[in-house]
């Protein structure tokens, strides 16, 4: 039996509509023709109801526990289009995998790898129309959003009986449309993303509205991002804003920091094997602010970048802590930094051999 079976929209954009929306699409703007929906019940129908549908509004009761409790998890990954017109995903069980995690630690049901993979080939090959075509060193893609909350409409405080998947999918282009010039973070002190025993690596809805406050007190202090201390000690270095942290030091290493609190980046995790590539060597371990500063002031640390599904690799040009700026090297993107985020592109638009096996075609 088919998984997923898809039901066509009967108006979707015409070719003259898509092309518009594909010439700028931005991120997060626009959406395809379709969505694929599954359920979940606890009373031993377990997951059911697959389907690729046309795009609608959802109907929720308003005892639906997720607006209440904040019983929500989602994923972000991409397709892309290769030179050839084919289209493929990049390292979707390791999304699946993650879902799942979230999920355990939501009080929500897993749902498969297979229904997971097998959602995403039906929504891109219903809507492939909307992959963008390639074009020289562009980082035109389709960004899929799968996401699952609790549906029951029940007030009292427990994991909801019901559940609901939906996947979502979104044209997105370029992250630097004006080219890469890099980001400043602030240290807050103040607010934390995530404790021991928390979510921090759960990726639910709850920890980026969270961190919506203090991304507004970063930009108050003219910087664009957030960096985030750990909860309980406030001296070690966790996340950038939603994305992980990677540091280059003058003797060859790469560290990111390593904690029980810090989401696992599918782009990280990519990033870590390529590193001997670029002669460095790769080592997550607990990364500490003062290391960071101390050792950015006296320039044994001569790169620092974000890395993460949407942007690849984000450049760090300077750290503000308090009135203080701490300049990274000359306070332009780095030279391995942007090779790295090439050498990823390039394997994920299929410009390069993949020896690691990420790639899945889809059509």
């Amino acid at each position: 039996m088919t998984r997923f079976p898809t039901t066509p929209a009967t108006s979707p954009a015409d070719e003259a509509r898509r092309a518009e929306i594909l010439a700028d699409p931005g991120f997060g703007r626009y959406f395809t023709d379709h969505v694929a929906l599954a359920d979940w019940s606890g009373d031993g129908t377990d997951w059911h109801g697959d389907r690729v549908v046309p795009l609608a509004d959802l109907s929720l009761h308003p005892a639906s526990s997720v607006l209440h409790y904040g019983q929500s998890i989602f994923e972000g990954l991409k397709a892309y289009r290769h030179a050839d017109g084919s289209v493929w995903l990049f390292r979707p069980d390791r999304n699946a995998a993650r879902f799942r995690g979230s999920a355990r630690r939501l009080a929500l049901p897993e749902l498969p790898d297979a229904w997971f993979t097998d959602s995403l080939a039906a929504l891109v090959r219903t809507d492939a129309a909307w992959v963008p075509e390639p074009s020289e060193g562009g980082e035109q893609s389709l960004y899929l959003r799968p996401t699952m909350f609790a549906s029951e409409p029940f007030l009292g405080v427990r994991p909801a009986a019901s559940a609901s998947y939906v996947l979502l999918a979104s044209p997105a282009g370029p992250y630097f449309a004006d080219g890469i010039h890099g980001v400043r973070l602030w240290v807050s002190h103040t607010h934390v993303r995530a404790t021991p025993g928390g979510t921090g690596a759960a990726k639910c809805g709850g920890n980026y509205a969270a961190s919506l406050v203090a991304q507004t007190e970063a930009q108050q202090h003219g910087c664009d991002q957030v960096l985030w201390l750990d909860g309980a000690e406030r001296r070690w270095v966790e996340e950038s804003g939603t994305m992980n942290v990677c540091v280059v030091t003058a003797d060859g290493e790469l560290v990111t920091p390593e904690s029980e609190t810090i989401l696992d980046g599918v782009t990280r995790d990519s990033i870590l094997p390529l590193a001997a590539e670029h002669g460095l060597v790769a080592r997550q371990r607990p990364l500490s602010l003062t290391e960071l500063l101390d050792r950015t002031d006296d320039g044994s640390i001569t790169e620092v970048f974000a890395c993460g599904t949407a942007a690849v690799i984000t450049p760090v040009t300077a750290i503000r802590d308090g009135d203080r700026d701490h300049v990274v090297a000359d306070g332009e993107p780095g030279e391995r930094s942007l090779a790295l985020r090439q050498h990823l592109l390039d394997l994920q638009y299929g410009r390069r051999p993949d020896p690691y096996g990420w790639l899945r075609r889809i059509c």
